[in-house]
């Protein structure tokens, strides 16, 4: 197994970090994937093969840790593709929300 579920809501509450210079107050960490559930049950296959995936937006996915839960708010592409070059770790920025 790859992530420790597969959601397809966000059950925090909203956080108010919207744009990319809001998550970069938010510092990388290393997140295991199998400690992530998503927040997206379906993947996009030309986002998972593009080359220039993270041009426009963040090098790091988002995750939003909530009630002891890691949920992978954005960057499920890029989580997708650390598990098929066969590692477990990710560089991810972890917001955490009291509970």
């Amino acid at each position: 197994m790859i992530f420790k579920a597969v959601g397809d809501v966000r059950p925090y509450p909203d956080h108010g970090y919207v744009t990319p210079k809001d998550w970069a107050a938010v510092p990388p960490r290393q997140v295991r994937l199998d400690e992530l559930v998503t927040t997206k049950a379906t993947l996009d296959l030309g986002a998972l093969l593009a080359e220039d995936s993270t041009f426009f937006g963040d090098l790091f996915p988002h995750v939003v840790q909530w009630k002891g839960t890691m949920y992978l708010e954005d960057g499920l592409h890029r989580a997708v593709r650390t598990a098929l070059h066969q590692r477990t770790i990710l560089h991810a920025r972890v917001l955490v929300l009291d509970d």
